[in-house]
């Protein structure tokens, strides 16, 4: 199976942005989130697939279907590698979601549980009380249902679900660490060679990279730990 890093770029312009590439001096695989996408917008978009990045828009819509499809036909005319929506909007929202792509290559995937979410949180504010693996899992059969390409869960989830949905459905897992002791606001987390073991496509690594003194080598040693 072939894996890959992507790199949160939870920053605020582009200029931040293209000065942080440069200094990782390659084509990467870039996240560009709420906070960055709605500072730049979509020429930013342009910008990273000129330059020769590939671009995980990571917006995470959740409304009614009719909602949805439409934003999602607004997205599809963007050049975009990956996108996303929340699985908790349910296998219907989804699956127009993934309509508005056909015909194209973007992987279209669904956020489980976010990696903030611990078991207590589940149970006691979401009034969830089944255990986060079957939670998860749930939304991904969803998901699976839905035609969808993926999802996004923690690296803890990632064999589950590919030993119950096929390794050709991928798993994309932010929640890494260089060291278990750096969670950050994160809770359910493991770092590059252990999200390797278990199963990940995809790894989403962020704060560790972005505020790196030498975010070259921080993302070569990664890219060694997961990738190799």
């Amino acid at each position: 199976m072939s894996r890959e890093i992507i790199i949160a770029m939870d920053l605020d312009t582009k200029e931040e942005v293209f000065t942080l590439l440069d200094k990782i001096g390659q084509p990467v695989f870039a996240k560009v989130g709420m906070q960055l996408y709605y500072s730049e917008g979509a020429s930013l978009l342009k910008e990273l697939k000129d330059r020769g990045h590939k671009v995980f828009l990571d917006l995470k819509l959740h409304d009614i279907p009719n909602t949805v499809s439409q934003a999602m036909q607004v997205l599809a005319r963007y050049d975009i590698d990956m996108v996303n929506v929340h699985a908790a909007g349910g296998v219907e929202m989804m699956r127009v979601a993934k309509e508005a792509f056909k015909g194209k290559d973007t992987i279209v995937i669904a956020v489980t549980q976010l990696t903030s979410t611990s078991q207590e949180v589940l149970e006691k504010e979401l009034l969830i009380d089944r255990p986060m693996e079957e939670v998860v899992l749930q939304y991904a059969k969803n998901t699976k249902d839905a035609g969808m390409d993926g999802v996004v869960c923690s690296p803890l989830e990632a064999k589950l679900i590919h030993d119950k949905l096929g390794y050709d459905f991928k798993t994309i897992c932010p929640g890494i660490r260089p060291s278990a002791k750096q969670s950050d606001d994160q809770v359910r987390i493991t770092t590059p060679s252990n999200a390797k073991d278990l199963t990940c496509d995809y790894i989403v690594v962020g704060r560790p990279i972005t505020k790196a003194d030498n975010p070259r080598e921080v993302y070569e040693q990664i890219k060694k730990e997961f990738e190799v």
